[in-house]
């Protein structure tokens, strides 16, 4: 095939310059051309067969479409074939095609700037594949483009401004999706036939240029901003645009007040301002939108009085006005929107009744009032319409929950009432609800049992009745659905047993049911409950042995069964070994050492040991046994189980004195080590040999490598660029380009170990370039020579974890809880992201604070994430004395030759860093005489049941019920067998669930 293309390529060429005279050669010059095109793409389910080179048209062909009067072909559409590889040549030579759609395939590389010589092309289709790099300025240099969509690739950089220089055919334009930056170039003004621009979910900052700009087009119908950077004011001038129908600015950072002139757009049926910073009132004037169908402006800072004249928006169907600080009454009005099917007044401060005329909306399906300050009681006609979804928490309703009719049953699939002061029972009908999966309930005043009717969901995955004052028993019928995945019953009255049949539960991962009446002892069923992760039974009358069978629940982690009066051994297995002593505590006859008090344990006899059970063994004949009866008894041994252990952990104790002052040793030496690593690895790589010629490669950012040609590289290498290192190389801020270039980070990796030939090197380093992920620092591109090796990236401007941690100044603020949680929740993410989205996982082997950057938001970048590849020889020993820069990190499989390695390294550094940022403390600490191991110390803390000592007291007041979860996940993690830490898939779910336990929306990694 190699030779072949060589062949169609030197026969295009000579083709070209042929006497265009000839009709059959114009005819093989399109065979030839698709050919050429073909023989750069990779077909893996041969679509492309029919495409015969032997054919004197291609008319005939798949996906080929000709002129019937003149044999020319006026498109090729390969939509969604799975095609990939790059756009080469041939393409050119189909100058009578009017359409090429190459979507949804997998096409990578530059978009190739020759398809500007199709001179007749009028819609060109490139959405979601792989393609990256800048645009071409030239790409619509022909001015026939009338539909040009690039969305949903990897483009980067700004926009040319000479891009939109030939755009007078421009109707339709869609950049959404890609990583462009930068303003929106003045020459959009050009296009002044457009009617649709898409430049959503990109990287656009600035303020755009309304009034001579986007306000002059006044042809558009849907323009759409949202998503990106655009800060500043909006003008008021949108009346120019006498057509629009749809406008987007959702999720910028757009100021001021809303425009008034807004009003006067008549075709205006979608409204997005939502999620910006917007102030002050809505204008009076959106009253005469009567065609507006979409309104949303959540998540902004408007004030005053929720608008009266709502009801005069007749073709409303979505109204979105949470999180804002709206005050007054809903009208009675607001009954006028008969379309409406969303409704989200949550978070603001508005009062007063539900009005009874919203029951007229009848095509209601969510309404979401929450957080509010609502009061009365629950009209009974709001739950007679069709809703899928009901949040009426968080405001001040009375009375009793509504029955309900048939056409709710039908539809309901979330039901939040929790929050309020609702009273009374709960009606059975609320058993009907088929489709039901979300049930909240909780803070309440109910005062009544819990009714049977709710085993009959068999749907439901989250039932939360906590603190709703209900008393009785729980049924035993729970869970025959089997799809319950959290069951929250704390804090009320219930009496009785745990019903055996919670064993029912099989996809139940949070059972809490503490604070409670419950007494028996605990069902053995409850070992079929092999998802649960967090158990809590604390603070009930629970009595008996703890089921041993519990111990084989792999998944848990997390038990908290302390003020019960429970007794007898702990489970052998799983958790419940390394369980502290306020999981424990209150329960006077369980047997750990962590407790003061009797233990009792159902031992029916003691243990014997006779040395002469079992024949002669001292010689002696049986005969002579009757001989030896009356001293038989000083022979005899007798050791009690409680003997037995004191021997036992005896052994163990002095096991562990030599194993601590080994480690201690241990850890001097690397320490050392380390040290001198370090400085050897900063010497070597400032070394000044003479370099090679390389060239800098750009993944995004910079198309054109060669405007940015640097004759010297080791210029960004000075010592007053610096920003920080470690045993990988230095990193440097430097500035790329012109004098107002982009800001960026260069790491000069040690050439030592790396991988020695550039091939290689960039097949590596290019599958590094492809990640992208809110949580790690991109890779913009690489510099390489054999004997200097830049990695570029982007330069986070707020330092490293290990600053703010360690190294703050005295004016700098500490760390709050909530942005600590934030740094690990998007940490966890990060890593997750490189351990579940790629097969292999990428691993990184160096979670520490100064490998994660924190943004101006301190949203958390993971650094130096897979450089592990970049080595010509990865093994443990390399592993673990060059690249574990830091002691108190390094999973113990690392150190050990007999281990496997996988991700698992990761979740233990991660262990680490969470026991790091809660308590402010380093993983490992030097007195005088002896080395304090974080981890080791709060365990025994969590233990000793003063674990929250140990919390950073820097940070001011924190909640303790997330705090103490977040500590004994850590000890999970830094687990000393790697199969028995989570996954990072696992943390993710289950810091989630610490920090909000009852969402039913849980975010993804």
């Amino acid at each position: 095939m190699g030779i072949l293309h060589l062949f169609i390529i030197a026969f295009v060429s000579f083709a070209s310059f042929a006497v265009n005279g000839d009709e059959n050669l114009n005819l093989n010059e399109e065979v030839f051309g698709l050919i050429v095109f073909k023989s750069s793409v990779t077909d893996p389910s041969s679509h492309l067969s029919s495409w015969n080179q032997e054919d004197e048209t291609p008319c005939s062909w798949k996906f080929v479409t000709c002129n019937p009067a003149t044999s020319k072909v006026t498109g090729v559409s390969l939509d969604g074939l799975n095609l990939s590889g790059k756009i080469g040549k041939g393409l050119e030579k189909l100058q009578n095609i009017k359409v090429l759609s190459l979507a949804d395939n997998n096409f990578t590389g530059h978009i190739n700037p020759d398809l500007s010589l199709l001179a007749n092309l009028e819609h060109l289709n490139l959405s979601r594949n792989g393609f990256s790099d800048r645009i071409p300025g030239s790409l619509m240099n022909a001015g026939s483009i009338k539909f040009l969509d690039l969305s949903g690739n990897f483009i980067s950089g700004p926009v040319p401004e000479q891009f939109f220089m030939n755009c007078l055919s421009l109707r339709s334009l869609s950049l959404s999706s890609n990583n462009l930056e930068g303003p929106i170039p003045s020459s959009l003004s050009n296009c002044t036939t457009l009617n649709h621009l898409d430049l959503s979910s990109n990287r656009f900052s600035g303020n755009p240029d309304f009034d001579s700009g986007i306000w002059s087009l006044t042809r558009i119908r849907t323009l759409d901003l949202s998503h990106n950077s655009f800060s500043g004011s909006i003008p008021n001038g949108v009346i120019a645009l006498h057509d629009l129908k749809e406008l987007s600015l959702e999720g910028n950072h757009f100021s001021g007040s809303l425009p008034s002139d807004l009003g006067l757009c008549p075709h205006l049926k979608k409204l997005d301002f939502s999620n910006n910073l917007f102030t002050g009132t809505v204008p009076e004037s959106f009253h005469a939108l009567s065609s507006l169908s979409y309104l949303n402006l959540a998540n902004n800072m408007l004030t005053g009085e929720f608008p009266q004249w709502i009801g005069s928006l007749t073709n409303l169907e979505y109204l979105e006005l949470s999180g804002n600080g709206l005050t007054g009454i809903l009208p009675e009005s607001i009954g006028g929107l008969t379309s409406l099917k969303y409704i989200s007044l949550s978070d603001n401060n508005l009062s007063g009744n539900i009005p009874m005329s919203l029951v007229s909306s009848s095509e209601l399906s969510a309404i979401s009032l929450s957080g509010n300050k609502f009061n009365g009681s629950i009209p009974d006609g709001l739950f007679e319409l069709g809703f899928d979804r009901i949040d009426l928490s968080r405001n001040e309703f009375t009375g009793s929950i509504p029955p309900g009719s048939s056409k709710l049953f039908e539809s309901l699939q979330s039901l939040d009432l929790s929050g309020n002061r609702l009273t009374g029972d709960i009606p059975a009908e609320i058993g009907l609800n088929s489709k039901l999966r979300y049930l909240n309930l909780s803070w309440n005043d109910f005062q009544t049992r819990m009714p049977p009717e709710l085993g009959y969901f068999q749907n439901l995955t989250v039932l939360d009745l906590r603190n709703g004052a209900f008393h009785g028993s729980i049924p035993s019928d729970l869970c025959d659905s089997g799809r319950l995945g959290i069951l929250q019953l704390d804090g009320n009255s219930f009496t009785g047993s745990i019903p055996d049949g919670i064993g029912n539960c099989s996809s139940l991962y949070l059972l809490s049911m503490s604070h409670n009446s419950l007494n028996g002892s605990i069902p053995r069923s409850m070992s079929q409950l092999k998802k649960l992760k967090i158990l809590k039974l604390e603070y009930n009358q629970l009595t008996g042995e703890i089921p041993p069978e519990l111990g084989e629940l792999e998944n848990l982690l997390s038990v908290n069964i302390s003020y019960n009066r429970l007794e007898g051994r702990l489970p052998s297995g799983g958790i419940f070994q390394s369980l502290g002593k306020s999981s424990l505590e209150g329960n006077l006859g369980i047997c750990s050492p962590l407790l003061k008090g009797p233990c009792k344990m159902n031992v029916p006899k003691p243990l014997y040991l006779d040395p002469f059970a079992y024949g002669n063994q001292n010689g002696r004949h049986r005969g002579d046994e009757s001989d030896q009866s009356s001293n038989s008894s000083k022979h005899h041994r007798f050791f009690s189980v409680s003997a037995i252990i004191a021997i036992i952990a005896a052994a163990a104790i002095s096991i562990g004195v030599v194993i601590i002052v080994l480690l201690n040793i241990s850890a001097r030496r690397q320490l050392r080590f380390v040290d001198n690593a370090l400085e050897s690895c900063s010497s070597s790589s400032r070394s000044g040999a003479s370099l090679s010629v390389g060239k800098f490669v750009w993944f995004e950012s910079k198309t054109n490598p060669d405007s940015y040609c640097i004759a010297n590289p080791e210029s960004f290498l000075n010592k007053a660029n610096e920003i920080g290192g470690g045993v990988f190389g230095t990193v440097y801020k430097a500035s790329i380009g012109d004098a107002n270039g982009d800001v960026l980070a260069i790491k000069n990796l040690v050439v030592s170990n790396m991988i020695p030939y550039h091939e290689d090197f960039d097949r590596e380093v290019g599958v590094l370039g492809k990640l992208r992920h809110p949580n790690l620092v991109s890779l913009k591109g690489y510099y390489w020579t054999p004997k200097l090796q830049l990695l570029v990236t982007d330069y986070v401007p707020n330092g490293s974890l290990q600053t703010k941690l360690h190294e703050r100044s005295v004016s700098s603020p500490p760390l709050s809880w909530r942005n600590r949680f934030k740094i690990l929740l998007g940490t966890a993410k990060g890593l997750a992201y490189l351990h579940h989205s790629f097969r292999p996982p990428i691993m990184h082997y160096n979670i520490k604070p100064n490998n994660i950057l924190l943004d101006d938001n301190l949203n958390p970048k993971i650094s130096d994430f897979g450089l592990t590849r970049l080595l010509s020889k990865l093994d443990k020993h390399v592993m673990n004395n060059r690249f574990q820069s830091a002691l108190g990190y390094v999973a113990p499989e690392l150190a050990c030759q007999s281990l496997r390695v996988n991700e698992k390294c990761d979740v233990y550094g991660f262990g680490v860093l969470i026991l790091e940022i809660v308590t402010g403390r380093r993983p490992i600490e030097y007195g005088e005489d002896n080395v304090l191991i974080l981890n080791e110390q709060v365990k025994i803390m969590l233990e000793e049941g003063s674990v929250l000592e140990c919390v950073d007291g820097s940070m001011g007041e924190y909640p303790e019920e997330e705090v103490l979860p977040v500590l004994k996940l850590a000890l999970v993690c830094t687990s000393q067998i790697p199969s028995s830490r989570p996954s990072m898939a696992e943390v993710v779910q289950i810091l989630q669930v610490i920090k909000t336990p009852v969402t039913p929306r849980m975010e993804s990694y």
